[in-house]
């Protein structure tokens, strides 16, 4: 079976300041998506890559959290996306750290209160 993985949701109090955040940390493409109860910003490029499709969604059942389940973003280099959180308004909680043959991590406060991971095998 490959990963199983196939959405998240990452719950925001203000999705316009979300969305410019992990634009500018990501630098990737968001699509507007106006769902009843919860507008969200679906990231990447709608499902043509390799990887999980997620949004940014601002509804009264999502609510940011520094605890429970950490999303990991997959990087080239976890130190590029890493050195644009602070200037995008996050917080970084640790630098590129070396997890031994599985690569490097770090991980990051975001705009709303979420802990997100970075992970790359560089």
């Amino acid at each position: 079976m490959s990963n199983p993985v196939s959405w998240f949701e990452i719950g925001v109090t203000d999705l316009e300041r979300a969305k410019k955040f992990y634009t500018e940390v990501f630098q990737i493409p968001m699509q507007f998506i106006d769902m009843p109860d919860a507008p969200m910003y679906m990231m990447g490029d709608g499902g043509e890559s390799i990887g999980s499709g997620g949004a940014l969604v601002l509804s009264k059942d999502n609510t940011p959290s520094t605890d429970g389940t950490i999303v990991y973003f997959t990087c080239e280099d976890v130190a590029v996306e890493g050195g644009r959180v602070e200037a995008a308004g996050g917080q970084l909680l640790f630098p590129k750290l070396s997890i031994g043959e599985f690569g490097f991590i770090s991980q990051f406060i975001d705009t709303e209160g979420n802990r997100i991971g970075l992970h790359s095998n560089q």
